[in-house]
């Protein structure tokens, strides 16, 4: 006998139509080409807002305003589109990515400041390339950590392989056992 199905125009080896499907996680390379993409492209469009929005207010406060809104942004498109997760972010990982976001400005931050205790004047070639070079390298550390810590449930984490958790067998104590042991 045949399950009852709410459409019988499928196959029953095809999915039922009213669960969603999962989305295909991307793979590393692509992952990383829509993580450049996204957090690239809202990257040079928050460039463009700070001194829109500074007009209204100090810079300072527009620069964190935008950078906050836009790591907001950007984790929303991490999660539905760069790492194919199928749903979007919780505090929980905003918090992480935004966590990440942080590490990645001290990397750059760092890297500028011991630019200027090597050379104290450098020039604006050099002062580029040194800021360049930090922010690639911050942007791949962030990928990984988003990639392989944050945006993670679906699929196993290649650092932590997960073992699945076995019941112990528990005696089985019969009368008979129990009258041998007293």
């Amino acid at each position: 006998m045949e399950p009852q199905t709410a459409d019988r125009t499928q196959s029953p080896s095809s999915p039922s139509l009213s669960s969603s499907p999962s989305p295909a996680t991307p793979g590393p390379l692509a992952s990383f080409v829509r993580f450049v993409v996204c957090g690239g492209g809202i990257g040079v469009l928050s460039s463009f807002a700070v001194p829109l929005v500074a007009m209204t207010m100090p810079w300072a406060v527009a620069n964190a305003v935008i950078t906050v809104a836009s790591t907001l942004l950007c984790t929303e498109l991490h999660a539905l589109f760069t790492f194919g997760t199928g749903r979007r972010p919780g505090w929980r990982r905003h918090l992480q990515s935004s966590g990440s976001a942080v590490a990645a400005y001290a990397v750059t931050c760092a890297a500028m400041f011991l630019l200027h205790v090597i050379q104290p004047a450098p020039g604006m070639l050099t002062e580029q390339a040194v800021y360049l070079t930090a922010s690639g390298l911050a942007g791949i550390g962030r990928f990984l950590v988003l990639r392989l810590f944050v945006f993670t449930s679906g699929r196993k984490s290649p650092l932590r392989p997960r073992r699945p958790v076995l019941p112990l067998p528990r005696p089985v104590l019969t009368q008979a056992a129990v009258a041998t042991t007293c």
